[in-house]
């Protein structure tokens, strides 16, 4: 660090600039010294008088000619002095936020980065752990099961941990249940073990089936260091309703990023306390978030399944989002066909191995030739149906299922568009169900066979058809097309007659999704 007298750095550049005459030279560094021995505090702060009289002063022989060329070089010089003089000296400009870019040097986001959080207990784990089984993997998923008794060891499944005893929290809540309490604060019992390498924490019942791949993309959106809560409403109207439009529901699952939920964990029990009058445990959750001043961030790819019966209106036309999890299955139909619920799931559970982004997103296309408009639920089924039936319809969800709470006063109101499911199975679409799923390095086959319903008269076209192929390539976790979804476009080639193939694709930068 050094300081430069202005003057002196006038003097310096006006040499510089001098005519190559030595005798010149040395008069000139003669008279700056004597100047110098003169009046050692000169200033540059002299007014115009002085400076017009010092100039008169000077001897012609020993004056230099100041010429534009060399004023303009001397400002430059100045300036250059002034700038260096800011950055070195003024402190506000040290500060990272105005003067640096924050570079991001950790690593992406990876599944070892997610802690799973399940709670469970020693009545339901056994029944419950099957479904534990379709998407923990013991040498990449780091997840804990939260029990209020051990049981035995089971290499197969996560390690299993014992509650803390919470009978000193208050629960008033008329006929709910106290497990609400224990079901909540394991939010700081998996936090307060300091687990290595924890970005998320991610939070779901033993009947969740959670799809890892794609919760690692998601959460790759949001940085990890900052305060994140992440997660989905109901389906159901009246349960948001009952509970709140801005809580996560635990069944679907949630996540909340390390830095928040070290916070969380430090504050909780106080939580605890105040809202003993709660129902459930990730209300409670949620109003101690809210007490902090965080807010949702609504990820629709979060399922809590607040219906019952037939899932197939919901999954054929699932949101442009991935799918991160999905919730009640005990209480739904298998999703495919002439199958017990455990080998549906495996069957999807394959599709998803293949190609996870892709799962469920839904494609459309028309066949204008014969009339025919085509929805493709990637990895789970197909519809077939005659005539042109615009987008929007189709994206609208079929009401194959039922409310979650029954009886007669109930009201079917869904957080989504619906349409009628006809009660006649000639006015419903032809489906095709996926039979099974072929896997290259970049891209895939899938295969779906006719699930035939009564004896309908049906056009030409797909009287005869049996099998769709459909041929894709596997779709990539890019953050930056996750932030703004576009849909896929697809095309059906000519001359099928029992096998139609539809290749799907990227859709062009002003192509329309529509028969005309």
């Amino acid at each position: 660090m050094f300081r430069v007298s202005a003057i002196s750095v006038v003097y310096i550049l006006i040499l510089s600039h001098a005519p190559a005459n030595p005798e010149k030279k040395k008069a000139l560094m003669y008279n700056h010294t004597r100047r110098k021995k003169k009046d050692p505090d000169v200033s540059l702060s002299l007014s115009p008088t002085t400076a017009s009289a010092s100039i008169k002063m000077a001897s012609p022989s020993r004056m230099l000619t100041l010429t534009p060329s060399r004023a303009k070089n001397i400002l430059l010089l100045l300036s250059f002095l002034v700038i260096v003089f800011l950055l070195l000296y003024n402190p506000r400009l040290h500060a990272p936020s105005t003067l640096f870019l924050r570079i991001d040097v950790s690593p992406p986001t990876r599944r070892r980065h997610l802690l799973f959080v399940i709670a469970s207990s020693y009545a339901s784990w056994p029944r419950r752990k099957p479904y534990i089984r379709f998407w923990w993997e013991s040498n990449s998923t780091r997840a804990l099961a939260f029990l209020d008794r051990p049981v035995p060891h089971d290499p197969a499944l996560p390690q299993v941990v014992v509650s803390d005893d919470t009978s000193r929290f208050p629960y008033t809540f008329p006929g709910g249940l106290r497990s609400a309490i224990r079901v909540a604060r394991v939010v700081k019992e998996a936090v307060d073990r300091n687990e290595p390498d924890v970005r998320w924490f991610v939070f779901g019942d033993d009947d969740t089936v959670f799809f890892v791949d794609n919760l690692v993309g998601v959460l790759s959106k949001y940085n990890h260091e900052k305060w994140f809560y992440v997660g989905s409403n109901s389906e159901s109207y009246e349960q948001n309703v009952k509970h709140s439009f801005s809580m996560a529901f635990g069944g679907g699952g949630f996540a909340i990023s390390s830095s928040l939920a070290r916070v969380l964990a430090e504050v909780l029990d106080s939580c605890l306390m105040r809202y003993s009058h709660l129902y459930g445990s990730d209300l409670r959750v949620y109003s101690c978030l809210a007490e902090l001043g965080v807010g949702l961030t609504h990820e629709p790819g979060f399922h809590q399944v607040d219906m019952r019966g037939n899932l197939f209106g919901m999954l054929s036309a699932h949101p442009l989002s991935p799918l991160l999890s999905l919730h009640h299955l005990d209480a739904v139909d298998p999703i495919f066909p002439n199958m017990n619920k455990t080998q549906a799931l495996e069957r999807f559970v394959n599709a998803v191995l293949v190609d996870p982004a892709r799962i469920l997103q839904q494609t459309v296309c028309y066949d204008s030739l014969n009339s025919l408009s085509i929805s493709i639920a990637w990895g789970y089924a197909i519809q077939v149906l005659e005539g042109n039936e615009l987008l929007p319809n189709l994206l609208m969800l079929q009401k194959t299922f039922s409310p979650w709470k029954r009886g007669a006063r109930v009201q079917h109101n869904y957080m989504f568009n619906t349409r009628d499911y006809h009660r006649d199975p000639c006015q419903r679409p032809v489906v095709f169900f996926l039979e099974s799923v072929e896997s290259g390095k970049k891209s895939s086959w899938s295969n779906y066979t006719g699930h035939v319903v009564g004896n309908c008269v049906k056009a030409k076209a797909i009287k005869s058809l049996e099998q769709i192929r459909v041929f894709s390539q596997k779709l990539e976790f890019d953050i930056e097309q996750m932030k703004a979804p576009r849909r896929s476009c697809c095309d059906i080639l000519p001359s099928y007659n029992e096998s139609m193939v539809i290749h799907i694709r990227q859709c062009g930068p002003v192509e329309r999704i529509s028969m005309h």
